[in-house]
């Protein structure tokens, strides 16, 4: 199957709604800001896992969500945080890029 080229940032669809994620080869799952959520209809799975970050562990709620990324859609998992203070509300990481035939070129 021939790999879709992303750049370091991309604009994706999240339940059909459009929002600019950063594309982060160092991060191993999904994140969205929790202030998306309700905009978004996304309801919990009831799962939690433990995430580490740069700001150190915490035990996080996970949401299922469509995601749509360059014409290709699937659903996916979304690891939720305030991601307010960031510049975007979306993070994708390595594990839906390798499931999914990606491959991140940041001079894109």
């Amino acid at each position: 199957m021939k790999k879709i080229i992303l750049g370091i940032t991309e604009k994706v669809r999240v339940n059909g709604v459009v929002v600019k994620a950063k594309i982060d080869t160092g991060a191993d799952g999904n994140s969205i800001c929790k202030s998306l959520i309700e905009k978004l209809n996304l309801v919990p799975t009831g799962n939690r896992k433990q995430v580490k970050s740069s700001h150190g562990t915490s035990l996080r709620e996970i949401y299922k969500a469509q995601l749509e990324i360059k014409g290709k859609r699937f659903i996916t998992s979304f690891n939720v945080i305030d991601r307010n203070h960031l510049k975007y509300s979306v993070l994708i990481g390595k594990n839906t890029l390798k499931n999914h035939d990606f491959l991140v070129d940041p001079s894109k």
